[in-house]
């Protein structure tokens, strides 16, 4: 994975693109942050114990546009609601657009925080250069962030209660018929409080491995967030949970026998003091929890591999877990594959475990952040 906005601005400026496009994308700073509007309201009236993975409007959502010069002008806090789109707009048409995913956590002494929010405004900026799209500045991107974190204040919940997840968007929103990119983009950026992302809370996964269709390909677009990346599942996943699994596990394509991730998390499996997660070869989403799990794994002495994994191999697996921002780190139970229940022992001393009470423990700073992971919003 590339790291840091100077790494980022390498490959880029050595991209296909422009060096006149690069220079747009890459304004110095950011405009001046707008005022950020605090909300001192008491907090919102939700049942934090039982809070879910559902959509619940919130007070604010930020926004933001640029046209053909390529920067994203000074952005917005307004109030939540509908946005207008010309039915020609690039996103309708074409699908062009991108999203992230990152949260916002309260800890006991009512203090805020975001966990590595720079790593998703890269992130944004690398699928931006795939599909042809300007791109907010790191800056601005975590500054927007910060806002609608800070003007939703009182949707985030109480510590250990969950998390104020926030999702920055990127699309097309310029009129355009022929296939081309388009005009105007638009960046914005709405919350939502959160709980657990699956419907069974903490209980382990039942995964499903799919043999006949795909995420990705070689040479598509897999290896960035884009939103044309997730409609596909949808009918795979929707089979499979009808069947009572908890998600769908995709082989790659071209072979139909390495794991590559699943549909809205990543994968890794521990053999002895191995931990193993498939390579990103642009077929795989490189998730910002992804990367976290194998820095705090190897710090706790794990070997930590990325390669290919024969879908075979999970047979012999001590353990399988998931990672990713919404789902956090969630172990799983069993996996079916040709016909074959493979279950895995499900205790307290699970690897996963340990990487995911390290992890929250950073984030909720009872441990040391010794890597800067942890962005304080003021």
């Amino acid at each position: 994975m590339i790291r840091g906005a100077a790494c980022f601005r390498k490959l880029f400026q050595s991209s296909a693109v422009s060096s006149k496009v690069a220079a747009k994308c890459y304004t110095a700073q950011a405009a001046v942050q707008p005022a950020i509007y605090s909300s001192d309201e008491e907090s919102a009236d939700i049942d934090w114990d039982n809070l879910g993975f559902n959509l619940m409007q919130t007070d604010y959502m930020y926004m933001t546009k640029c046209s053909d010069d390529g920067v994203f002008r000074k952005g917005q806090l307004n109030r939540y609601g509908n946005i207008n789109l010309s039915p020609s707009a690039g996103v309708l048409n074409y699908g062009q657009g991108l999203f992230e995913g990152t949260k916002a956590y309260r800890r006991d002494d009512g203090r805020v925080f975001l966990f590595r929010p720079e790593q998703n405004a890269i992130r944004m900026q690398i699928g931006a250069e795939r599909m042809c799209m300007p791109s907010p500045t790191t800056d601005q991107f975590v500054n927007a962030v910060k806002q609608t974190a800070l003007a939703n204040k009182r949707w985030i919940p109480p510590s250990g209660k969950g998390s104020l997840y926030i999702r920055p968007l990127l699309i097309g929103t310029g009129p355009i018929l022929g296939l081309s990119p388009a005009p105007e983009y638009t960046f914005l950026v709405y919350a939502c409080p959160v709980g657990n992302y699956f419907k069974q809370g903490t209980a382990p996964l039942n995964l499903y491995v799919e043999e006949d269709v795909h995420r990705a390909s070689r040479g598509g677009a897999g290896g960035v967030k884009s939103i044309t990346n997730y409609a596909p599942v949808l009918k795979a996943m929707k089979n499979a949970k009808a069947n009572g699994y908890s998600d769908v596990l995709y082989l790659d394509a071209v072979n139909k026998k390495y794991i590559e991730e699943v549909s809205s998390c990543n994968i890794f499996l521990v053999k002895g003091n191995v931990l193993s997660t498939p390579i990103a070869k642009g077929t795989i989403l490189e998730g910002i929890t992804r990367k976290s799990i194998m820095d705090i794994a190897h710090d706790l002495g794990y070997t930590v591999e990325e390669r290919l994994i024969e879908a075979d191999e999970l047979i012999s697996a001590d353990e399988v877990f998931c990672t990713g921002t919404a789902v956090g780190v969630a172990p799983v139970g069993s996996i079916t594959y040709k016909g074959q229940r493979i279950e895995y022992k499900i205790s307290s001393d699970l690897s996963c475990k340990q990487f995911y009470s390290r992890l929250v423990g950073i984030q909720r700073g009872v441990i040391k952040d010794e890597r800067d992971w942890i962005v304080e919003i003021e």
